[in-house]
């Protein structure tokens, strides 16, 4: 199977793409600089080779690029080519494809789709951190516990999972405590 890859940049930064000619294989969400960007594409893809991308990963390229300026863009029609996975980590990542814009789930939740209790979080936390296409497949959107950030491998760690849920409107900031009033 070939794969190939192109580097664009976002207002965040240098993203990568690869694609089969079934879809998107690997996405890499933005860092600093092209070449890190491209060295850590190809340390996951080492067979990759370069190229324009055909229209539909265009459409994704660009699509990506008005998500990063803060447009919301809608991510669900976009193939992707995962691979062989295990029907636990495709039927994670079906669900968490199906979380919009702005909406957010904690690896509990998402959990309790899958079976009567939370016991399956650590292996929402698993599919989450192996994700090949964050951004497409929104891992970003799942939270820990009380909706804490909780872990995220991508670029940036953590800071990079705020970031693009503040793009989304979502607020990670703690609640103030109730007030008392001075009487």
């Amino acid at each position: 199977m070939t794969i190939h890859y192109h580097v664009f940049e976002t207002a965040l930064g240098f993203c990568a793409i690869a694609w089969s000619d079934k879809g998107i294989v690997r996405f890499r969400l933005p860092e600093a600089n092209a070449e890190a960007t491209e060295q850590s594409l190809l340390r996951r893809l080492p067979d990759a080779t370069p190229a324009p991308p055909p229209p539909t990963i265009a459409e994704a390229v660009s699509a990506a690029q008005h998500y990063f300026a803060g447009e919301k863009i809608d991510f669900t029609g976009v193939a992707v080519d995962l691979g062989k996975q295990t029907e636990l980590f495709e039927n994670i990542y079906a669900a968490a494809r199906r979380l919009g814009w702005g909406e957010t789930t904690t690896y509990g939740a998402m959990a309790k789709q899958f079976g009567d209790d939370w016991e399956i979080a650590p292996e929402v936390g698993q599919a989450m951190s192996k994700n090949p296409v964050p951004l497409i497949i929104p891992c970003h959107r799942v939270l820990a516990a009380g909706g804490k950030v909780g872990g995220f491998s991508a670029p940036g760690g953590a800071a990079t999972k705020v970031k693009m849920l503040e793009l989304e409107g979502v607020s990670l900031a703690p609640k103030p405590a109730q007030q008392s009033l001075g009487f």
